[in-house]
């Protein structure tokens, strides 16, 4: 009789990734999710599949998962305790390993914790209510390359605050109208303009 090596199928989140006992480290990334599970989605199992949706966890076990440590990279659904005044809430603390994370990326951190587990099934409703970041992470992000002075020197405005603006329509304005905008700006007495977040390289920009 052939014996079975490996054997796929749906499995329970909070097996794995529900870890009452874990005690968290000044290195983890402490994330508090206001949690609603689906009707007879138990609450730890909520909170188990946030925290593996949001780090090393799938729907099933997979072969690949021997490859890796994941106890040493998986979220951890550490405590939940029901939000007081509301029903079928609740509030997850999920830790995060810091090996799970680019240093310095801002992108790719929140790509993770806030990324498509709020699209997760077994959720009828989550929200990112609080984010403990360690220092030794904030410590990978340089910041900016140089403080005010460096920028009042360039611009050679002193003893004043600097003055700017936003330019609007935020979309919409061809290059040369956008320029046209930022030219007026500037000659009457802005200090700086700055793109809206939405402009890119779009073809009305071009």
């Amino acid at each position: 009789k052939a014996s079975v090596g490996f054997k796929a199928g749906v499995k329970d989140y909070k097996l794995t990734y529900y870890t009452p006992d874990y005690e968290t480290k000044d290195t983890d990334i402490l994330a508090a999710f206001r949690v609603t599970p689906q009707p007879g989605v138990p609450p730890e199992e909520a909170g188990a599949a946030v925290a593996a949706e949001s780090s090393t966890g799938t729907w099933t076990t997979v072969w690949t998962d021997g490859l890796t440590s994941l106890d040493r990279y998986k979220g951890r659904c550490y405590h939940i305790e029901p939000v007081a005044g509301e029903e079928s809430q609740f509030i997850a603390y999920v830790a995060y390993p810091l090996d799970l994370f680019e240093e310095g990326s801002v992108t790719n951190m929140f790509t993770s914790i806030v990324g498509n587990v709020f699209g997760f099934k077994a959720l009828r409703a989550l929200r990112l209510e609080d984010l403990r970041i360690p220092t030794s992470y904030v410590k990978t992000f340089q910041g900016p390359p140089h403080g005010i002075q460096v920028e009042r020197d360039k611009l050679n405005k002193y003893g004043r605050p600097l003055l700017g603006c936003t330019i609007k329509p935020k979309l919409g304005l061809s290059a040369k109208n956008y320029g046209r905008a930022v030219y007026e700006c500037l000659r009457g007495g802005l200090d700086f303009t700055k793109d809206d977040e939405n402009v890119n390289s779009q073809p009305f920009m071009r």
